[in-house]
C-alpha cells in the first residue's frame, strides 16, 4: 500500500482499475570528494541585502548536499540552507569556506 502524502495531487478518479502511479525522480549518485568540482562565490543580489556565500556544483544526492551545508554552518558557527542544489552561508566567509572545503578533501574548489 502506498502513502496517503504520494496522492495528493489526485482528486478522484472513477475508473475501477485505477492504480495511483509516483513520479520518483532519481538523485544521482553522489560523486566521491576528490572529484566534485565545487564554486565558492559571494552573492548580495536578490537576497534582502544580506550577503551569502554560496556553494554550487555538488553533484550527488540532495541528503548529502544538506550534511555538507550543515558541517559548513557548524563550523563557520553561522546559519544557512540548501536552496536549488547550492549551499547557502550567510555571511562573507568565501576563504574560510574553501579552506574547510580543502580540509574535508575537496580538491577541486574555487
Amino acid at each position: 500500500m502506498s502513502d496517503w502524502k504520494d496522492r495528493l495531487g489526485v482528486v478522484f478518479s472513477t475508473n475501477p482499475d485505477f492504480s495511483y502511479e509516483t513520479y520518483d525522480t532519481d538523485e544521482p549518485e553522489t560523486l566521491p570528494v576528490g572529484e566534485q568540482k565545487l564554486r565558492v562565490s559571494i552573492e548580495k543580489q536578490g537576497r534582502g541585502g544580506k550577503v551569502v556565500t554560496v556553494v554550487r556544483g555538488f553533484v550527488g544526492r540532495n541528503d548529502d548536499l544538506k550534511a555538507l551545508s550543515k558541517m559548513l554552518k557548524t563550523k563557520c558557527g553561522v546559519g544557512g540552507s540548501v536552496k536549488d542544489g547550492e549551499a547557502l552561508v550567510q555571511g562573507s566567509l568565501r576563504d574560510k569556506v574553501i579552506a574547510l572545503l580543502k580540509a574535508e578533501g575537496y580538491s577541486n574548489t574555487k
